[in-house]
């Protein structure tokens, strides 16, 4: 027999010319009932689109951290310098000076003894008062080193950084951040302009991208230079630092002033090898424990937070996709009482089949199909939605969304298997009625 008629004639539902006039039965079914199908969809359709919005937004948020982790180098260390917390200055204190922190001698010492350390960034952090002409900015004066951008991958957008030559002959140069610039220089090109720092007059070489913000590494409430998070920065040169402002910070805080002498408020440090970066910061944070009595230092390994940031990233998607899932479950309900419903109103029609010859398993695959029908609509409208909303979200907002080819492909597969799962029960309640009095039924 050709392969053609034998498919046509064979007595199996899931022969393909029997299928495809199951599938065809099933649409009409449910479109006779179009209002009321179109409703129960609407469960599938929300919790699909709310699975893929949802794992959008996660996976965007976790991009952006991860993002700004990765900047700071996965090869790097970051020491920062902390205010110890008996430190804090009172009355009677005013006139003493509080020293604390990073030292010149420390990154030698960590430069002589560790023989992986290929690069070391040193800062120095100073809030000040910037000022071109009327123009005012409250900025984070910056003294480094001429390979800071190299290091920190922070873009030149204009002019240029400051050479070795302007930092051994201390030169009053700056670089501004794009944040900074058009507030001192709303109407002219800063590039060779002058602003003034306190009663010194630096002239404008640069300006570069805003420098991201760090996560979790600000964490020194008592020192004010050294919270990194803030991205308006002017870059000089660290030696011009040096000379200009001195190693005593004073401070004023609550009528008091406060005299604080660090050396550096940061410094960065590369490794070689990066599997060498855990173990060469517990190094570091040994040799830097011999010399500090009191814990005026931390340590922060880009690494270690990149690795806790993907591993944050997985559960927060994990639960975020689990409460959307609530809503394909509470769908999947919807289904499966709008399919009970249906049965009953169709018990005649079931017992005349049944009457005619078919079998339960006609009767369990022609209720299944329509309920396959309906989760597999809702699944694909809600994909179409849920890909359109994240588009829509960061076109409206600043937030940041990425859609992966798992969130659809996910989401979809759920809403399906929803659909079967929830349609087993009314196809066989279909199935098993007695055809005596299905054909009794009013």
């Amino acid at each position: 027999m050709d392969s053609r008629l034998a498919g046509r004639y064979s007595t199996s539902p899931l022969a393909p010319a029997r299928l495809k006039r199951t599938i065809i039965l099933g649409f009409k079914s449910l479109w006779l009932h179009r209002l009321r199908s179109l409703l129960t969809v609407l469960g599938i359709v929300f919790g699909v689109c709310s699975v893929i919005a949802m794992l959008a937004v996660g996976e965007g948020a976790s991009f952006e951290a991860q993002e700004q982790i990765r900047r700071l180098g996965s090869n790097n260390i970051i020491l920062k310098s902390v205010k110890p917390p008996d430190t804090g200055s009172t009355s009677s204190e005013q006139s003493y000076v509080i020293e604390y922190g990073l030292t010149y001698n420390d990154l030698e010492r960590i430069r002589g003894t560790i023989p992986g350390v290929s690069v070391i960034v040193p800062n120095r952090v100073i809030r000040k008062r910037v000022w071109n002409a009327t123009n005012r900015a409250d900025a984070e004066v910056v003294g480094t080193v001429p390979w800071f951008p190299e290091m920190r991958r922070l873009n030149i957008l204009e002019g240029r950084f400051f050479s070795d030559l302007e930092m051994e002959t201390k030169k009053n140069v700056c670089v501004l951040s794009a944040s900074v610039a058009p507030a001192l220089f709303p109407f002219e090109n800063p590039i060779g302009g002058r602003v003034r720092i306190d009663s010194d007059y630096y002239q404008v070489i640069g300006v570069t991208d805003v420098e991201s913000t760090r996560p979790g590494l600000a964490k020194n409430e008592g020192s004010r230079a050294a919270d990194s998070s803030s991205t308006d920065r002017i870059y000089i040169p660290l030696k011009t630092a040096r000379a200009r402002f001195g190693e005593v910070l004073r401070t004023r805080s609550s009528g008091s002033f406060n005299n604080e002498k660090v050396e550096l408020h940061e410094a960065t440090i590369q490794v070689h090898d990066q599997n060498d970066v855990e173990e060469t910061a517990l190094i570091i944070g040994d040799i830097l424990g011999r010399y500090h009595k009191k814990k005026d230092f931390e340590i922060e390994v880009p690494l270690e937070l990149l690795r806790s940031a993907e591993e944050t990233a997985r559960t927060f998607n994990i639960l975020l996709g689990s409460i959307a899932a609530i809503s394909l479950l509470v769908g999947g309900i919807g289904i499966m009482n709008i399919m009970l419903a249906s049965v009953t109103e169709r018990t005649r029609e079931i017992g005349i089949r049944r009457a005619l010859g078919a079998k339960h398993r006609d009767i369990i695959t022609q209720f299944l199909i329509e309920t396959v029908l309906l989760s597999a609509t809702g699944g694909a409208l809600g994909v179409l939605f849920g890909v359109t909303l994240p588009i829509a979200i960061g076109f409206f907002t600043d937030m940041r969304t990425i859609v992966t080819p798992d969130g659809p492909i996910l989401a979809f597969s759920i809403s399906a298997i929803v659909g079967i799962i929830f349609g087993i029960y009314p196809a066989v309640r279909a199935a098993t009625m007695d055809p005596v009095e299905a054909l009794r039924h009013e």
